[in-house]
C-alpha cells in the first residue's frame, strides 16, 4: 500500500516512519511534488488534519494521511491548542514560542498540559480519524536537544524527563503522535491482511 503523509515537517516524517510497518510506503511531499504550504484556516486540531489530507486528495489525487497536533495547557484554557506552531507569531519559530509560553506561566503553579494529534486518513473516498493524548507538564526551563515543537519544556507524566531528552522509540511508545499512529496502523491492518 503506497501512502502519501501529507506534512513539510521532516522531523514528524522521521517519527512516523519508524511506526509504520514496512508493508505500507510512505510517500513525502517532496515526492508527489508538493511543495507549497497546505492550508491550515480550521479553528480545531482535527479540522486541521483533516483539511490537510482532502488537499492532497483533491489537488494531487493521492490516498494519504495528514496530522495536527496542539499542546493545551491546562492553566491558559487549552492555550496555544490548534494555535501552537504560530503561538509566538507567523514565523512559527519554535524558541519564539517556547519563550511565550514560559513567560506566560511564569507565575502559575498550574503547568498541567496535554499534547493532541489526530490523524485524518483519506483512503478509498473515506475519511477516518485516530487521536492520541499524552498528559504531562510544562517545565520552568527547557530540557535537552532530541526531538522538535515544544518537547524541551513538555515532560510526560511518570517520567523525570522532557521529550526532547528521549530516546525517538521511547517517545513514540508513549507520545501522542505514536497513539494516534499506532490506531492509524491497526486500522489498515484491518483492511488489509498482508500489512
Amino acid at each position: 500500500m503506497d501512502l502519501v503523509f501529507a506534512t513539510n515537517n521532516l522531523n514528524k516524517l522521521k517519527e512516523v516512519q519508524a511506526l509504520i510497518p514496512s508493508s505500507i510506503k510512505l510517500i513525502s511531499l517532496k515526492d508527489i511534488g508538493c511543495f507549497e504550504d497546505i492550508p491550515e484556516t480550521q479553528n480545531t486540531i482535527e479540522g486541521n488534519a483533516i483539511q490537510k489530507a482532502e488537499y492532497i486528495k483533491k489537488y494531487y489525487g493521492y490516498d494519504c494521511f495528514a496530522d495536527d497536533t496542539g499542546l493545551e495547557v491546562e492553566a491558559l484554557n487549552g492555550a496555544p491548542g490548534v494555535y501552537s506552531a504560530r503561538y509566538a507569531g507567523e514565523q512559527r519559530d519554535t524558541h519564539d514560542n517556547m519563550n511565550k509560553l514560559l513567560d506566560e506561566l511564569a507565575n502559575t503553579e498550574n503547568r498541567n498540559a496535554q499534547f493532541k494529534t489526530v490523524v485524518a486518513l483519506h483512503l478509498n473516498n473515506k475519511f477516518q480519524t485516530f487521536n492520541g493524548i499524552c498528559k504531562g507538564s510544562i517545565t520552568k526551563t527547557k530540557h535537552g536537544k532530541k526531538g522538535f515543537g515544544y518537547d524541551p519544556i513538555f515532560k510526560p507524566n511518570d517520567y523525570d524527563m522532557t521529550f526532547a531528552e528521549m530516546e525517538l522509540n521511547l517517545k513514540n511508545k508513549i507520545g501522542h503522535r505514536g497513539k494516534a499512529v499506532s490506531k492509524l496502523v491497526d486500522f489498515l491492518k484491518t483492511i488489509q491482511t498482508k500489512i
